[in-house]
Formats: structure tokens, sequence, C-alpha cells
């Protein structure tokens, strides 16, 4: 049984929150009471998420961005706190997992739109999120590492580089804006059945069985047991949790 929260009168922002562990957060802060503001490049599938949580009774903003522009991030955040009134937390969820490359072949076209978005994207959300969050003293950004932010792995290079960065940018800015009121962690999620799990699959870039035999828990994860972590690196619950990097991984990087 997962734990509840009330986050009534909260704000959340969210991005990459279509599909996967970013909707699974954006749903879970919304069923604990937050009004949520939802950004996506798909602006269809954004949409429609939006359009089920309204219709569910909750308060949402669809925002189509593409995180790698940091003008669209800069937009997004600041149409969510003027339609909703504030921001208390927020998670930046949004990234890619390029093809596996020889670390001799890969092309600096293919370097440079996975540090765009998975590094370059969180560090403009992050950046954005905390120009509000220092004005009104308190907040809780919880950033999308990976497994791949604590170990290496062939043929990822560009990929894990992205996302130790993650973990570097998160504890640097946690230091900074602990005694100002923010809380600043990563999650570090392991595999996880999500759309681009799937695909990497059905192109046979990931071998399900290896994946789930390389950990204690010998499954996939879920989006839902990722927006738990988020949840709770958001909540009262974590008040002393900052600059952290959490593993939530089946116990792969245990090994």
């Amino acid at each position: 049984m997962n734990p509840t929260y009330d986050f009534t009168s909260q704000v959340a922002f969210v991005t990459g929150a279509s599909s996967g562990m970013g909707l699974a957060a954006a749903r879970a802060f919304a069923e604990a009471g937050a009004a949520v503001g939802l950004a996506d490049i798909d602006e269809d599938a954004v949409t429609k998420a939006v359009n089920d949580l309204t219709d569910a009774g909750h308060r949402a903003l669809a925002l189509v961005c593409d995180v790698s522009d940091e003008g669209q991030v800069a937009v997004a955040v600041d149409r969510t706190v003027e339609t909703l009134g504030r921001l208390d937390m927020a998670y930046n969820n949004a990234g890619i997992m390029p093809p596996p490359t020889d670390a001799a072949d890969e092309s600096a076209e293919q370097f440079d739109r996975v540090q765009n978005i998975n590094l370059r994207g969180i560090w403009a959300s992050m950046k954005h999120e905390l120009r509000h969050m220092r004005d009104q003293g308190a907040g809780a950004i919880v950033n999308c590492s990976s497994l791949g932010g604590l170990v290496g792995n062939p043929g990822r290079a560009a990929y894990h580089a992205t996302k130790h960065g993650v973990i570097g940018l998160t504890k640097s800015a946690a230091l900074e804006y602990g005694s100002r009121g923010v809380r600043i962690n990563a999650v570090c999620p392991g595999t996880i059945a999500t759309p681009m799990v799937d695909a990497m699959a059905a192109k046979g870039e990931l071998d399900r069985d290896q994946a789930e035999a390389g950990q204690a828990i010998d499954r996939l994860g879920t989006a839902e047991e990722i927006a738990q972590a988020v949840l709770w690196l958001c909540s009262d619950g974590a008040s002393y949790v900052t600059g952290v990097a959490l593993p939530v991984d089946g116990g792969y990087t245990a090994q």
C-alpha cells in the first residue's frame, strides 16, 4: 500500500509529463490534491493527459514545451505560476535515451541532442523553478537522473554523462538553496516499464530478461513506483533530505 500525501493548495510542475514516469507523477500529485502544470513536447499527448485529469476533477494545465529551449521552459514555468498561483514542487523528468553507440563512433549531433534534453533541459527547468521558489522561500525539486547517473554502461557513454551531470547539478544547487528553504534531490530510476522502454525492447536495444536478472527484485519497476519516490521527496516526510541521489532500481546499484 502506498502512503498518502496531502498537497491541497499546492502547485506542482512536471516535465515529460504526457507519458511514463512523468504522467504517473503528475497524476499522483493531482490525486494528492495539488494543481499540476504538465509540460511536454507532444501537444496532443499532453492535452489528452490534462483532459483526463480535469475530467477526474483535478486542476491541471497543459504546457507545450521543448526543454532543450530555455525560452520555452521559462514560459512554461511562468505560465504555471500565473495560472495556478504559485510553485511548490517540481519533477524535472523529460529525457531521451539514444541508441547504443560505440564511443568512438558517436556523432556530435547525437551527443549534443542527448545533452541538450537530458542535462541542459534539467538545468533550464531547475533554474526557472528556483527563481520562483527563491522569492517565496520554500519549495522542493526532484530531478530525474538514472541508475546511469551512478554507474557506467558500454554503448551509453553520452547518456550516462548526462545523468551523472544531473546529480552534480542537484548536489550543488541543494547546497546553495538549503538555507533558503528549497530542497533539491534526484531520483535514479532503474529499468522501468514505460513506453520508452517498450520501444527500446521492440528495437532490440534492451533485453528485458537480462534487465530483470541484473537486480535483486527480478522484475521491471513501474512508473507509479517512481512517482511515489518523487512524492515522498517533495513531502514533509523528507523535510530533512536534500542533495540526495535516490536509487529506485530494484537493487541494481547495490551489486
